[in-house]
Parts: structure tokens; sequence; C-alpha cells
């Protein structure tokens, strides 16, 4: 079950946090020689929160959506000025318990679906109470701390 832990605190109220951006695109693919020149900062809350005032972040816990690239610890940015549709991924209260999960509307039938392939989806009968706070738009993990393969420094000192 991924739940979230909810700070309650709006983006515009963390943010402007602008950062430096590269000029030149950066393959995922093919390496291409990159140039240093910088373009203007970017602005992290124009980039990522549509609606800075109705946005917020949660902290995910739990794995049951791992499978939409959300892990524990991961931050989510939520979005309550957006419309939930089928296909949306939502922070949700279902009989007063928070959760995160993919919003499916078919068929005059609605239910929240996990991620994760040992979850079962939750059926939303016509007497649950749910409640959708919001609908996640980003997903912030670090790298760092997964697990990894040798640092380049030590990788380094094994080829000498």
């Amino acid at each position: 079950m991924s739940n979230a832990i909810l700070y309650c605190i709006p983006a515009h109220q963390l943010l402007p946090a602008e950062l430096p951006l590269y000029a030149c695109p950066i393959p995922a693919g093919f390496p291409s020689p990159a140039d240093d020149q910088l373009d203007a900062p970017l602005d992290l809350t124009q980039h990522l929160f549509r609606n800075p005032a109705s946005t917020f972040l949660a902290r995910i816990v739990g794995d049951s959506m791992t499978g939409a690239g959300i892990h524990p610890g991961d931050l989510i940015a939520v979005d309550r000025a957006l419309t939930a549709c089928d296909g949306s991924i939502v922070v949700a209260v279902v009989e007063g318990e928070h959760t995160v999960k993919r919003l499916r509307l078919r068929n005059g039938r609605a239910w929240l679906e996990a991620e994760n392939d040992r979850y079962d989806s939750l059926e939303l009968l016509a007497d649950a109470r749910l409640e959708v706070w919001g609908v996640v738009t980003h997903v912030i993990h670090a790298l760092e701390g997964r697990p990894a393969a040798t640092p380049l420094r030590q990788w380094h000192r094994k080829q000498a």
C-alpha cells in the first residue's frame, strides 16, 4: 500500500528556486560533446507547478505505486486545481485514510488501482466515502542512495 505523508506546505511558499540551466540538451542516448554555455536560470516553480497556489508536496510511504515510478520516500507534487479523470494518479482519502493510486472510471464504476501486482485494486462502491485531494503531477526521487554501482573515483583507482 502506498500512502502519502502530507506536509501541507504549498509549493509557492517553498519556492522560487532558480537553478542554472545549461543551454545544450543532454542526450540520454548517444553521447554528444557538450558546450558549457548557460541559459537563463530555470525557475522550478514555473517548470514543475502549473498552479503553485494549489500545489503541495507529499512524501510517499509504501510500495504500491512502484510500477508508476513512485517509490517509498519519493516526494510527489499534488495539484488540487486539476480535475481527476480516468488514468490520473491521485491522492485520495478513502474511509478517512490517505492513499496514492491510479483512478479508474469505466462503465459507471470507479476504483483505485495500485501499480504493483502485490496489491489488489480497490473498487469504490456507491456508499464509499471518497475524496480526491488532487492529481499527482510530478515525482521527485533521488538517484543517490539507491543500490549503486562503483563510484567513479573508486572505479578510476581500480583502473590505475
